[in-house]
């Protein structure tokens, strides 16, 4: 498969397909969107909002959650403010979330069949880690949502003039809900 994506991208550069696409790195809605990886999402959720390539930038992670407060999406986000000039974020999940009602201990459990070494689980779960909780999922895709909105509200490092509202989606007709 990989092979077919890089034939079809030098095809892609010599045809120039690209040029619809050249924007700057500044979005131009001043907005940032933290979803869900969802394949349902990747040209549902862009078209459902009416956000076309420049406008936004969009965060993307499983769940569309805010696992950690200084983990990797915290960090894309102020990024995005700081650096790009985004003043509103959205955090948008979605029906049917894979992540919702995800087992931890069962993923542990994937791991270990996969062939992951028990000793390299333990030292992970020695350091501190409790691998359970950090491969779980949630009860909730409207709650997790919510505690996103507000982790991210309450962050010691956000800047209280940005706007950040929660909002769930249908993964089939891509109607918007508000939540906050």
């Amino acid at each position: 498969m990989i092979e077919d994506i890089i034939m079809h991208n030098r095809k892609f550069v010599a045809e120039r397909g690209y040029e619809p696409y050249e924007t700057s790195k500044y979005p131009d809605k001043k907005l940032a969107i933290l979803t869900c990886m969802d394949t349902r999402l990747t040209e549902l959720l862009p078209a459902a909002l009416g956000i076309r390539n420049g406008d936004a930038k969009i965060i993307k992670n499983a769940g569309g959650v805010i696992s950690h407060p200084y983990g990797s999406a915290v960090r894309s986000l102020l990024v995005a403010i700081l650096e790009l000039g985004v003043e509103e974020i959205m955090v948008i999940g979605h029906t049917d979330c894979g992540v919702q009602g995800m087992d931890g201990e069962k993923m542990v459990a994937k791991l270990e069949s996969r062939g992951i070494p028990k000793e390299h689980i333990d030292i992970i779960r020695k350091s501190g880690i409790s691998l359970e909780q950090w491969l779980g999922g949630f009860e909730s895709a409207e709650e997790a949502v919510k505690e996103s909105v507000e982790s991210l509200k309450n962050h010691p490092l956000m800047p209280k003039d940005i706007v950040i509202r929660g909002f769930m989606m249908d993964s089939v007709t891509g109607e918007l809900s508000s939540l906050s």
